[in-house]
């Protein structure tokens, strides 16, 4: 299972924690296609392995050389593929891919920054070439540099709600790497049984405001409550949230945003919301609904990263008053649940 876990910045923090120096593995080069892209990372420490490459084609032999940068602490570079000196290791793929490894110890500068900056949810840029690193909100590379990696802060997801399909949004979350908080505005005092889930009781104002919204957090309104949900969109809309969806019936929308607007929320506020939430992929069993809200989320995240406007929420890219907001949606999208 070692290759689930896409940020190895736990797998760093650990080795931080027990002591322990570690082998920071950086795929720096893909041609011809492959699996994983650039910058894609491995962590290997004494009973610590985190992320992947190639689906076990290398892992192998890259854990091998790990150990020895680990005991000697030189740093390498391994070439797979194409003029690779080790023809017998086959990347089914074709691909031509190089790794550099280097040797981190716990007290690193650029180490205790990075981990400092995910702690504080602060995108930082990191440089290394192998032996001197630095980590900063901007790096100026030197001529030297054979790592170059931007990490930006842990997703956040928030999903107001306690149905079948709020816990299943929740649930999905964090199998999907997001750290998840569940809010049932008084719910139960016990949590629901999903691992790794935090649980909160507040009325939604209250809830958010506590976790903090910024532009790498998620928020999924599915409360199926009319005046729980409003207070939640009056909330999270004027905040950073990257992405505010909302679970309801379609025939409700255009009402529900009127109402938002009469209380003064601006157009362009209300064009940030995603409604009826979710990608199309027409299913409305609770997991099936999960699955469209976290595709809808992840396909937004890598649209912004490429500049690409094709998830672009219907609101705003229809330009509508709240009035004719739920026609935009209703003509790009299926709702994930006729009730609300």
């Amino acid at each position: 299972m070692f290759g689930v876990a896409e940020d190895v910045r736990p797998a760093m923090r650990k080795a931080v924690a027990a002591g322990q120096p570690f082998v920071l593995a950086t795929l720096v080069s893909v041609e011809g296609g492959g699996p994983r892209p650039e910058g894609t990372q491995m962590v290997f420490a004494p009973g610590i392995l985190a992320g992947y490459f190639s689906g076990g084609c290398v892992e192998g032999d890259v854990a091998g050389h790990a150990w020895a940068c680990l005991a000697d602490s030189k740093p390498r570079t391994l070439v797979y593929g194409e003029g690779s000196p080790w023809p017998d290791i086959r990347l089914l793929c074709g691909a031509r891919i190089e790794i550099v490894l280097e040797r981190i110890a716990p007290g690193d500068s650029a180490l205790t920054e990075l981990l400092a900056a995910e702690a504080e949810r602060r995108p930082v840029s990191y440089a290394s070439d192998g032996i001197a690193r630095v980590c900063a909100a901007e790096v100026s590379p030197w001529p030297e540099v054979v790592v170059e990696k931007r990490y930006e802060p842990t997703p956040r997801l928030v999903v107001i709600g306690g149905d079948p399909t709020a816990l299943a949004i929740a649930e999905l979350g964090v199998k999907s790497g997001f750290e998840t908080t569940l809010v049932r505005p008084k719910g139960p005092a016990a949590p629901p049984p999903i691992a790794g889930v935090a649980y909160r009781r507040e009325e939604p104002a209250q809830a958010l405001a506590a976790i903090g919204l910024d532009p790498w957090t998620s928020v999924a309104v599915a409360t199926h409550d009319l005046e729980t949900d409003r207070a939640a969109l009056k909330a999270a809309l004027p905040s950073h949230a990257g992405y505010v969806g909302l679970l309801g019936a379609r025939r409700r929308l255009a009402g529900r945003l009127q109402e938002l607007q009469l209380e003064g929320m601006a157009e362009s506020t209300l064009a940030r919301l995603h409604a009826p939430i979710g990608l199309d992929i027409g299913g409305k069993a609770p997991f099936e609904v999960a699955v469209s809200v976290i595709g809808e989320i992840t396909a937004l995240r890598y649209a912004r990263d490429s500049g690409s406007t094709s998830t672009t929420s219907p609101a705003a890219a229809a330009g509508a008053s709240a009035g004719r907001l739920s026609s935009a949606s209703a003509s790009e999208k299926t709702l994930t649940s006729d009730e609300s």
